[in-house]
């Protein structure tokens, strides 16, 4: 069975407020108000100096459960929102391979669900240890980017995005077991930040209805109701749009996972994985707890995951 050995993080020291954002992004003083007042945001994480390899080698470094175990390492995945996170020919994914002497795997990257392929690639490195058919073998998945574009930035008048990175261990054992995953596309919305004014307008109206309809997809496949869900890890896009879903999905508001939203920005694929961190060590989770992650990429990919702490 599919299973998070272990996940490590990194959350780069220095924090930014949106409000000195503005004049970088072009906000409005009403928008920065609409950021912190009704979004919920207050702050993003930025690595002004390091680069994506930093972030993933910075997040493998705290990974104890991979030391001693490399060789167990089949494949190692990059999640990641963005097509692009390099100047040509840079290959940063490869130089941490090297770095972490893993030559030995395979290693490519997914973005075919954007900021839902974290999940994307949980469940597929599943599914390729069960056919390699060696229950000890391992798969090393790295979510988060730098957001080195202006475009890459923000989702306007949906989130700012932050530099917070996760490595996460995927194995066969038990210690996180995967339970259900469910995910929906609606490619007429593959448009994403390109979007016409009349679609993106039809995209927020039909948002919270896709995302709670894959989260109960997930809790059913599971065997059990979003009733049962001791916790949510969310994306962090802003609170009142995950307020909207909880309420479709009949799920209170106060197990949804909250508490990372206002200080780190959405982290492109990490967000959940940076959660599952947090809500650990601060002890919301419990042996025995079945949890839920959920992401959305632009594109656009629904996408939700449960799991048995």
């Amino acid at each position: 069975m599919t299973a998070i050995e272990a996940v490590s993080t990194y959350l780069p020291p220095h924090r930014v407020p949106i409000a000195s954002l503005a004049g970088d992004l072009g906000l409005t003083d009403m928008q920065v108000r609409m950021f912190h007042r009704y979004y919920g945001l207050a702050e993003v994480l930025y690595e002004p100096s390091g680069t994506i390899t930093d972030l993933m080698l910075n997040a493998a470094a705290k990974l104890s459960e991979l030391r001693g175990r490399e060789q167990q390492v089949r494949y190692v995945v990059q999640a990641r929102t963005l097509q692009a996170i390099a100047p040509y020919p840079q290959e940063p994914l490869h130089d941490v391979v090297a770095a972490l002497g893993l030559r030995h795997a395979r290693a490519f990257a997914v973005t075919q669900h954007a900021c839902a392929s974290g999940l994307l690639a949980v469940e597929m490195c599943g599914r390729l240890l069960a056919e390699d058919g060696d229950p000890d073998a391992l798969a090393l998945v790295f979510a988060g980017e730098k957001a080195f574009t202006p475009s890459a930035r923000m989702i306007p008048g949906t989130a700012l995005m932050g530099e917070g990175c996760a490595a996460v261990l995927v194995g066969a054992g038990s210690r996180d077991r995967l339970l259900s995953y469910a995910s929906a596309t609606h490619g007429e919305f593959n448009a994403g930040l390109s979007l016409t004014a009349e679609m993106s307008l039809e995209f927020q109206q039909r948002y919270p209805d896709a995302l709670a309809e894959v989260i109960l997809a997930a809790a059913a496949r599971a065997g059990i109701t979003t009733a049962d869900l001791d916790l949510v890890l969310p994306h962090n896009v802003n609170r009142v749009s995950w307020v909207r879903v909880a309420r479709k999905a009949g799920i209170p508001v106060e197990r949804l996972f909250l508490d990372n939203m206002p200080v780190t920005g959405h982290c492109f694929c990490a967000d959940s994985f940076l959660n599952y961190v947090s809500a650990r060590d601060v002890g919301r989770l419990k042996p025995g707890d079945r949890y839920l992650m959920a992401a959305v990429g632009l594109g656009s990919t629904f996408s939700a995951m449960v799991f048995e702490h």
